[in-house]
């Protein structure tokens, strides 16, 4: 039986079908824009590796790393919601939808990621500090709990998608309750963040969706095509860790809405 057949797995319900690109634009200005920005990468590249060295402000240089590859698919970020605090030893759990999720939140949240560390490259693996968690091997999830606690209580910010796979942001899934564990081991705080995507004209994106048999490749190709995406990060109330992992992923899980639509709220920040 291969490993998508196992019925313990997070399944998603979403595919393929699910993506669309958006607004169609004359091929000669998807060629320009997509000329321009593996321009913008190239131009950038012999800079980024300067950001491993061991500089004070790491939080910072990751923030700015993060910023920076949004820039190259010409997504901007936005920010509502409550104000971030500058608390040590923080969980913070989002619904996932895409790869480029973890560079949405880094650039306003730095911290260390749990995420498929296959995904990204050796750099985007020390700079965001990726702890790696493999779908196929969930036997070591125990491991991986346990690694996050150890950065929690050593007052690191750790982020987490507890949906355990990518839906397309139209529908989500739910939290599941394993990751929560870690802060309630480490006696640390949760922080909820409702992230998503959306074209110039305010509709949702599904354009950064990273879900069915989708490729890297193919993903990063279609949002350098796209001409541009919002990411919009609001920000919910702190939560408690309390005792109970299953109440405290529900709490998480009702604060960000999964499964309904996004609520409006003021943006409060907006990040280049």
């Amino acid at each position: 039986m291969s490993v998508a057949d196992h019925s313990w797995l997070p399944r998603a319900t979403c595919d393929g079908g699910c993506v669309r690109v958006g607004p169609d634009s004359p091929r000669w200005r998807v060629v320009l824009r997509v000329t321009l920005r593996v321009m913008l990468v190239l131009l950038l590249a012999p800079v980024v590796p300067l950001a491993l060295l061991p500089l004070p402000g790491q939080a910072r240089v990751q923030r700015f790393y993060c910023r920076v590859v949004l820039r190259c698919f010409s997504v901007r970020i936005s920010v509502s919601g409550s104000p971030i605090r500058n608390l040590r030893g923080v969980l913070v759990v989002s619904p996932h939808m895409s790869w480029l999720d973890v560079f949405a939140i880094g650039s306003v949240l730095p911290g260390s990621f749990v995420a498929r560390a296959d995904l990204f490259g050796d750099l985007s693996v020390r700079l965001l500090k990726i702890i790696p968690i493999e779908r196929a091997h969930l036997r070591r999830l125990p491991g991986v709990v346990e690694a996050v606690a150890h950065r929690l209580r050593a007052g690191q910010t750790v982020v987490a998608f507890p949906e355990g796979t990518t839906w397309c942001g139209l529908a989500c899934g739910s939290f599941y309750p394993a990751m929560f564990q870690a802060a309630i081991d480490a006696g640390r705080p949760v922080q909820p963040l409702r992230l998503t995507y959306h074209h110039a004209d305010g509709c949702v994106s599904t354009a950064p969706a990273f879900v069915g048999d989708d490729t890297l490749w193919r993903s990063m190709c279609r949002l350098l095509a796209v001409r541009r995406t919002w990411a919009h990060v609001h920000v919910e109330s702190l939560q408690l860790p309390g005792t109970d992992r299953r109440a405290l992923a529900r709490r998480c899980e009702s604060a960000v809405g999964v499964g309904v639509p996004q609520r409006p709220g003021r943006r409060h920040v907006l990040v280049g």
